[in-house]
């Protein structure tokens, strides 16, 4: 199905009158061309390409603005998400300048608007209430729904299945989406119509062209006639799951949207179920009546198929981030990402311990929803002979590591500071374990101390190593001052050894209780 994005253009900030010639505007390669043309300015002769200085020669009071492509893209863009009220799978075409819309697959998803003719009255009346005219069509391939919406006598056009090859027949040749150069040239052959190209050899056809022309009119045709596949790329990926409502007047209260959120989490539960999957990405989407939508998501640490879960996890959210406008008239709810869930064996009285995992996958869960994805984090230890690397912060999830690293029994401080802190040091011999050290400003003299304990950096990994530098060689010293206070120290660098240009440096990487 395609939707005109002719609609799409910007305008002046004092619109001219629909009887008055008026024009978009580009900077091309030869100065000012034009760019996209209202019906007054085409019925004067004035064409899409045409130079600026010749249309006002020809129309001397043709009103005329700056294309804004960029804008009219995303515009265009906004349109298709909205559009997804209709299907999951919708693309944004820009396949030709100024010939931009909406590509919507309806495969099977027909029949819940009531049937084609009714889901394109649907889609052009709702446009239509946001200002936004448009051609629509339904064929079995892509490339023939843009033909017809295009270039059919009726702006609601449904080609039979299995007869587009006899519905677009009669069409001009623009309705292949072709090339300037190429159009012309098969104009020169005598082929106006799509139906001229129906009994001329696949082989004659591309050797009347030179280079790549030829191949590209036999490759459009197929597409257009479904010998050739073409798929869509659907400006997001289509959620797995989903469940809809549509409202018969819009909503423009939250507890509206509150009032039905129920319906939809049961629904999208049972389908989950039944595929024993449970969602890790909730999406709520909202589509107003304005062409644009407003949408909550939700990430779950598990994977879970509960509607009351997903209930508390939306209203956690806050239903209240949901920009209404002036009303919704649709609304849906969607899993973007699902798992298999996990079926964990059990005893006999157990109960507590059976459940204990999925009461902290849905604390966390409302924690998320109320504090931000990703904010409720846990240690996790890794391999890494390097103490920093040793641990990472990672988002909490209610399973346990699957395989924990080795067990490490050397002497480590309870106080790991990161990045280390420098230190200046005072020691009998350069290689030496420190005598004294000063750290944040306050000597101190070392009595006792042990080491070294040398660690090589990890020259597999890509990174630098303390202050920016390139990673050195580290010699590790546990010292103990006056107060018995104890601390760990290392030195990087070996002297001559590394690094020629920094000379070893010493810095304070925690202290023990």
């Amino acid at each position: 199905m395609k939707a005109n994005g002719q609609a799409m253009n910007g305008g002046t900030a004092d619109a001219p009158s629909p009887d008055a010639p008026f024009a978009l505007v580009e900077r091309g390669a030869r100065g000012l061309t034009l760019n996209a043309l209202n019906d007054a300015a085409r019925a004067l002769g004035l064409h899409r390409g045409q130079n600026h200085a010749d249309a006002c020669a020809i129309a001397p009071h043709l009103a005329s603005a700056p294309a804004e492509m960029e804008h009219d893209l995303e515009a265009l863009r906004r349109l298709a998400l909205w559009a997804e009220r209709f299907s999951p799978a919708v693309a944004v075409d820009t396949a030709l300048p100024a010939q931009e819309g909406l590509l919507l697959d309806m495969t099977g998803a027909a029949h819940l608007f009531g049937g084609e003719a009714e889901l394109l009255k649907d889609l052009r009346r709702r446009l239509a209430k946001a200002a936004i005219p448009a051609r629509a069509a339904i064929a079995d391939t892509p490339a023939g729904a843009w033909a017809l919406a295009r270039f059919s006598h009726d702006p609601e056009t449904i080609a039979p299945p299995g007869r587009l090859r006899e519905a677009i027949a009669g069409l001009p040749m623009e309705g292949l989406r072709l090339e300037s150069e190429a159009l012309v040239l098969l104009k020169r052959f005598g082929l106006k119509q799509i139906g001229d190209l129906y009994g001329l050899p696949r082989a004659g056809l591309a050797r009347r062209f030179r280079g790549a022309a030829g191949l590209r009119v036999v490759e459009r045709l197929d597409q257009a006639l479904g010998v050739v596949s073409e798929p869509l790329e659907p400006v997001r990926p289509a959620p797995l799951y989903r469940a809809g409502i549509v409202f018969a007047e819009p909503v423009t209260h939250v507890e509206g949207v509150a009032w039905r959120l129920p319906d939809l989490a049961r629904a999208l539960g049972q389908q989950l179920e039944r595929d024993g999957r449970g969602a890790r990405r909730l999406a709520l989407v909202g589509f107003r009546v304005d062409g644009r939508t407003t949408t909550i998501e939700v990430t779950l640490s598990a994977p879970a198929a509960t509607p009351d879960h997903m209930l508390r996890l939306l209203r956690e959210k806050g239903l209240e981030h949901l920009d209404l406008g002036f009303g919704i008239d649709a609304l849906m709810l969607c899993a973007r990402q699902a798992e298999p869930m996990s079926i964990r064996q059990g005893e006999m009285g157990d109960d507590r311990q059976m459940a204990q995992p999925q009461a902290l996958a849905a604390l966390i869960d409302r924690l998320e929803a109320r504090l931000g994805e990703g904010a409720v984090r846990r240690p996790q230890a890794r391999e890494s002979w390097i103490p920093e690397r040793g641990e990472a912060w990672v988002r909490a999830a209610p399973e346990a590591p699957s395989q924990p690293p080795a067990r490490d029994d050397r002497p480590r401080p309870i106080l790991l500071l990161d990045p280390p802190e420098p230190v200046e040091t005072l020691a009998e011999l350069p290689d030496g374990a420190p005598m004294r050290f000063t750290w944040r400003r306050a000597p101190r003299r070392v009595v006792k101390s042990q080491g070294p304990e040398r660690l090589g950096h990890e020259w597999w990994r890509s990174g630098p190593g303390v202050a920016n530098r390139p990673p050195r060689t580290r010699d590790y010293y546990r010292v103990e001052d006056e107060q018995g206070r104890r601390y760990w120290l290392f030195r990087e660098g070996l002297y001559g050894r590394e690094d020629a240009d920094h000379r070893p440096s010493w810095w304070l990487h925690g202290v023990f209780a």
